[in-house]
C-alpha cells in the first residue's frame, strides 16, 4: 500500500465513523506528514512510496484502527 492510499483510507474511515481526520504538513520534515485520527497521530513517510508491512502495522496500531480495515 502506498502512503497516499493509506491516508485516503484513514480519511474514508473517519468519515464513516464520524472521527475528525486531518493532515499537518508543517509537523513533518521533507516529504513526511503528521496524520491525526481523532486524538491519535502517526507520521506518514513519502506519500508516493510503498509502505512496508511492519511500518504499516505500526501506523495502524498508533491510530488505534483495526488491521482488517486495510485489507
Amino acid at each position: 500500500m502506498k502512503g497516499r492510499e493509506f491516508v485516503d483510507r484513514v480519511f474514508d474511515l473517519g468519515g464513516v465513523r464520524d472521527v475528525a481526520v486531518r493532515i499537518d504538513a508543517k509537523r513533518g520534515k521533507g516529504s513526511h506528514i503528521t496524520l491525526y485520527y481523532g486524538g491519535r497521530k502517526t507520521i506518514v513517510k513519502d506519500r508516493r512510496k510503498e509502505i512496508g508491512p511492519g511500518l504499516l502495522a505500526a501506523m495502524i496500531r498508533q491510530l488505534g484502527l483495526d488491521p482488517k480495515d486495510f485489507r
